[in-house]
């Protein structure tokens, strides 16, 4: 935490002198320099979040990404949301310089979740099943080039149509949200690789979502695919293209659903499945897409993981977010004080 009376003089994103006259309650302030996209910045950083930031004593400032970001600061926590080679090691550079700085989240650990070949992958190796319930991720093929071989790679693996169709590479683009369906074999070879096939579960048209700042929880229902009988599979051909299946204007939350569909998955398995992540994949701020198996209660999948999701979608994240950057804050300052 830095002393309000100790902080330069920070520029505004129009670079005029921010007023701290602002924060007239709080000698200690928590400056959260952020690093995110014009998209990222309009849909996270709104005036709602602002207002209870200064509130609480938490000063964001925009990271000027034209200036050295060694040069700018100090701050406590760094947020971030950008992609490329470049900006990976500008921020590792100054995490190894400025280990007392919170970075959010580790670059290289981010990497991961940009590749959906080893997205799911810790999932997959938790094999977590209790008496709450059973969590796999669906069978799944990657294919790196060459359409034309897409068939009997699918046949060799075992692989049963339907098949979900996604890019390998999600950067969070409206490109890597792209969805496309394939009921036959022969038309496999139209889609475009490098790409990752995933065996469609049906699962009533439901999917959840589930947001994870730190260790606070918030899980919302959206719209997805239907169900897909073997009769359609049977009597449909070709590949079918959807667009951004789950996004927030897909909310299913005030829908008259089935009980059984709409049900969330219990508490007690998602908080341990949120805990085993953080830990595998190093990640605070990440979101996971989770499906439940039709006609089944407690068999889900995990389909997609994302880092810095949108949340300002989710329902009350201005109070969840800035308890949590509050919490990390005060976290390290007793680790600090305890020595």
């Amino acid at each position: 935490m830095r002393l309000k009376e100790d902080l330069p003089n920070y520029a505004n994103e129009g670079g005029a002198e921010m007023d701290q006259s602002r924060f007239p309650h709080h000698r200690n302030l928590v400056v959260v320099g952020y690093a995110l996209t014009s998209k990222k910045t309009k849909s996270f950083m709104k005036p709602k979040l602002e207002r209870l930031a200064r509130n609480k004593g938490i000063l964001f400032v925009a990271i000027d990404q034209n200036r050295p970001l060694s040069d700018q600061g100090p701050f406590d926590i760094v947020l971030h949301k950008l992609s490329g080679k470049e900006w990976r090691q500008i921020l590792e550079e100054y995490r190894q310089a400025h280990p007392e700085v919170t970075v959010l989240d580790p670059p290289d650990a981010i990497q991961h979740l940009h590749n959906r070949q080893s997205m799911l992958q810790a999932v997959a190796d938790m094999e977590l099943s209790d008496s709450y319930g059973r969590v796999d991720v669906p069978k799944q093929l990657v294919i790196m080039k060459d359409a034309s071989s897409i068939s009997d790679a699918v046949v060799n693996d075992g692989l049963k149509l339907p098949l979900v169709a996604k890019p390998l590479v999600a950067d969070g683009s409206e490109k890597s949200h792209e969805l496309s369906l394939a009921y036959d074999n022969y038309s496999l070879k139209k889609l475009e690789p490098p790409l990752v096939l995933q065996e469609f579960v049906n699962h009533g048209g439901v999917m959840f979502k589930v947001f994870i700042v730190g260790e606070a929880i918030k899980v919302v229902r959206r719209f997805s695919l239907p169900n897909v009988s073997m009769w359609e599979v049977l009597k449909n051909a070709g590949i079918y293209r959807f667009p951004r299946v789950s996004h927030a204007a897909a909310s299913a939350e005030d829908a008259d659903l089935d009980p059984c569909i709409a049900e969330l998955p219990p508490r007690p398995l998602l908080e341990r499945l949120a805990k085993e992540l953080r830990r595998r994949l190093g990640l605070r701020l990440f979101n996971l897409d989770i499906i439940r198996e039709y006609g089944t209660r407690d068999q889900f999948y995990v389909i997609d993981i994302n880092y810095f999701p949108g949340y300002g979608k989710m329902p009350e994240y201005e109070h969840i977010f800035t308890d949590f950057l509050l919490g990390l804050v005060q976290s390290k300052y007793k680790k600090r004080t305890s020595y």
